[in-house]
């Protein structure tokens, strides 16, 4: 396990890689969590979560689906790759001034019913289901996410 100090170095030298979850509904609706946490705190953004080291795709996107969304066995199978995004922050999770965040990311689509309980409260505030529409047109939806619909 990283210490936050590790974790620091790591943001501060090297880029990170993570998965997203663009979460559909059978109406075509995005889920949105509001962030909790840095990097894009207080903004609305897809689930999603950085790779460990030595995780492969398959767990890493099974642990994922599970922390954000409360879904466990969720299997990558399931879900269709959008491709490769590119995240820049101009903060990081511990705040420490000067240190950018730097992703990329493995984009993928899931779709269930509007009936399906999703979402962990412990990672995002709020949830909402937004059309692609709705949150193009919103300020609070953080440019990473919208970047998906553009």
């Amino acid at each position: 396990m990283l210490t936050a100090m590790d974790f620091l170095d790591i943001v501060r030298l090297t880029p990170l890689i993570a998965i997203d979850l663009i979460v559909r509904d059978d109406e075509g609706r995005v889920l949105l969590g509001h962030r909790r946490n840095r990097p894009a705190r207080g903004t609305w953004f897809v689930p999603g979560g950085r790779i460990h080291k030595d995780e492969t795709l398959d767990s890493a996107f099974a642990r994922i689906a599970d922390a954000e969304l409360g879904i466990a066995g969720l299997q990558r199978s399931t879900a269709r790759f959008e491709g490769v995004f590119e995240h820049h922050y101009g903060d990081n999770f511990a705040g420490e001034p000067d240190v950018s965040t730097h992703y990329i990311v493995l984009a993928y689509t899931l779709t269930f019913t509007s009936a399906t309980p999703l979402g962990r409260p412990d990672q995002h505030s709020d949830y909402r289901w937004l059309t692609p529409v709705e949150l193009l047109a919103r300020v609070d939806v953080h440019d990473n996410t919208k970047a998906y619909f553009r």
